[in-house]
């Protein structure tokens, strides 16, 4: 047979040979190097037999997708490790995730598995992991399938959603077999640096109306250094945690009287209404107009919009003069209704309103996390009507814009496109590809690079997602522009075309932050709390040394900075100096301005920026002017 490989190099073979007695053959170094395989671009173990010409590319360790093909298989170890220790446990799903795997579980009736038992797991892991184990690949029916996990109840049923004569594929290692389609790593011994770090609670398949699993969280690396590497991450991760700089530094509460409805303090406040009027600035710059609709409205709305038929059991809902009204989930119907109250024009187009809407969602009890997962947030939302002739260039100006804002925040970003889903859409399949092949053009009009999430798309049209990475590398699904082919056929929208005839308009959905709530816990941890000058709550702590002998300096610099719209807080407590310093380090406060005697004397200004240990002594026209070029260029 013969192998092509990437650098277009084509070699002959005898038939059968697998990938790697292939990659021995070219290098030892490569082989020993080399996780698994694409043949013709379809993922094989290493081991598995190449039967008929092909294109051979090796997947190595250094790739982000043999990291994957580690996670997973690490998942099936820690199945068979829970398999030893709980042998009554079924088990649910174990895919590799971002940063490791995790495995949903029913370890037994009446067994509940906690994190003081992670550790006796994750022993006989690495005793299984230790015994160099292969994991060998096996093609069965669908019956034998069946008959093989006849005890669980959870594969069967994915099993019997298969087609009739469909070829399974199974993975075995030891005396464990698993449902899956591979690929796998050689052995186990690859397996053993790994570290089960979390366990909670999953509904199976994701359903609120199925049981719950246990969901077991883990991550495996190659090296023992990068696991130690990872999990120092994972250390500053904690500390970063939003929940606990929220309650640090008093940006917000949350109280048992409202589980998912968070407080907002007056520090966290600042913070959200800064956020807010940075929003509204830059939105005004391009061209949008702003409106707010109604927190409740009719039943009636809801179903024209479709929302009470599909997303009913997420709305608060009360009844109000023998009628039935819902506290809105989504901005966009009532947005539907500002735009036909006024009769439309295509000189109008494209006509840009937005909205930063408080939407309420019942969100489950368990799902609930601080700022990231919460039953009341802000939505900053936009909905964009024009021409179809138009989408292209407005995407790629709104393209832009999301990479200005991102860009301030020091977030990167990649796109997604998602695609028609197999079932459940609306519209034609004609349209659907019109949309999607704009959505891609607009990407390519700007000069970014997307990635295809096939089928991912919502049921009304396709969509670009931003994927955020912070400082700490996790990703984060927060920006979003949607093709609607629904809400403007639903509401029967239209617009006076240039032959004078009614016309339907494209809409576009679309959210930078797409919750501030959510975002703010982000960059809360993106910053560890140190917001930049601009954003912070307190923009700077004044100190006096005596507050019986230097107040009266304090007073006339606190006039001079509420002019300027300069944020500040006064330590005027009988304290030490150093005492008051180190707290306000502790709360990250940008600029801590002491005053003494010499600042006073000569009308200066000493300062220590956060983070630092030196100080500088300046002019206040001077510390004035630092502060406010500091502020103007935000975050860049």
């Amino acid at each position: 047979m013969k192998i092509k490989f990437l650098d277009g190099n084509v070699k002959e073979y005898a038939d059968g040979k697998s990938a790697l007695e292939i990659a021995n053959s070219l290098s030892a170094s490569l082989a020993k190097k080399s996780v698994f395989a694409k043949v013709n671009g379809e993922s094989f173990d290493l081991t598995r037999p190449i039967l008929n010409d092909a294109t051979l590319e090796l997947v190595t360790k250094e790739s982000l997708e043999a990291f994957g093909a580690l996670n997973h298989s690490c998942s099936h170890l820690l199945a068979s490790a829970i398999r030893k220790l709980y042998p009554q446990a079924m088990f649910g799903v174990g895919p590799a995730i971002e940063e490791g795997f995790y495995y949903d579980i029913n370890p037994g009736e009446g067994i509940k598995i906690t994190e003081e038992d992670l550790g006796k797991i994750e022993a006989e892991m690495k005793n299984i992991a230790n015994q160099d184990l292969p994991f060998q690949r096996l093609e069965i029916s669908k019956e034998a399938a069946l008959e093989l996990f006849k005890s669980d109840k959870y594969k069967k049923e994915i099993i019997g959603e298969l087609e009739q004569g469909a070829v399974i594929t199974v993975y075995r290692h030891g005396d464990f077999t698993d449902l899956c389609r591979g690929p796998h790593v050689l052995s186990t011994k690859l397996l053993k640096n790994l570290k089960l770090l979390a366990v909670s609670g999953a509904y199976w398949r994701g359903d609120s109306k199925n049981e719950q699993l246990q969901r077991i969280y883990g991550t495996c690396f190659f090296t023992e250094e990068d696991l130690n590497h990872h999990l120092e991450i994972l250390k500053e991760r904690a500390e970063r945690d939003h929940r606990k700089l929220g309650k640090e530094l008093d940006l917000f509460m949350l109280s048992e009287y409202g589980p998912g409805f968070p407080f907002w303090l007056p520090k966290g406040l600042i913070l959200k209404k800064t956020l807010e009027n940075f929003w509204y600035k830059i939105h005004t710059r391009e061209g949008y107009q702003f409106i707010q609709t109604p927190i409740m409205l009719n039943k009636e709305l809801w179903e024209v919009s479709g929302h009470w038929f599909n997303y009913r059991d997420n709305m608060y809902t009360s009844e109000i003069d023998g009628h039935q009204f819902a506290i809105k989930p989504m901005n966009c119907p009532g947005g539907m209704l500002v735009y036909k109250n006024s009769i439309h024009s295509y000189k109008d187009f494209p006509l840009k309103v937005g909205e930063l809407g408080l939407v309420h969602r019942h969100e489950a009890s368990g799902a609930l996390n601080g700022l990231f997962r919460v039953r009341v947030f802000t939505q900053d939302d936009a909905h964009i009507f024009m021409r179809e002739d138009q989408i292209i260039e407005e995407v790629g100006k709104l393209i832009k814009l999301f990479e200005e804002i991102y860009s301030v925040f020091g977030l990167s970003y990649h796109i997604e496109l998602s695609t028609r889903p197999l079932e459940k859409y609306i519209g034609s399949i004609e349209i659907w590809n019109r949309s999607e092949e704009a959505l891609a053009k607009a990407c390519e009009s700007v000069g970014k690079s997307y990635k295809i999430n096939p089928g991912d798309g919502a049921f009304y049209g396709p969509k670009l997602d931003f994927k955020l990475r912070d400082s700490m590398n996790r990703i984060w699904q927060c920006g979003t522009i949607q093709l609607d082919m629904n809400l403007p056929e639903r509401f029967d929208l239209t617009y006076v075309g240039e032959d004078g005839e009614k016309k339907r308009p494209v809409m576009l959905h679309r959210a930078i932050f797409g919750s501030l709530e959510r975002f703010i816990g982000i960059i809360t941890e993106h910053y560890g709390g140190a917001f930049p000058t601009w954003l912070a709550p307190v923009q700077v702590k004044l100190i006096p040394v005596n507050p019986d002998h230097h107040m009266a300096y304090v007073n006339e610099i606190k006039a001079l900075l509420l002019d300027e719209d300069i944020r500040f807080e006064v330590d005027e407590r009988d304290e030490k100096l150093g005492y008051k310093i180190r707290e306000a380090q502790t709360k990250k406060i940008p600029y801590q301005l002491v005053f003494g005697d010499q600042e006073q004397a000569n009308h200066q200004l000493t300062y220590r920026k956060y983070g630092q240990i030196e100080t500088k002594t300046v002019s206040v026209e001077e510390f004035i002017r630092l502060i406010k070029d500091e502020i103007k260029k935000l975050g860049k």
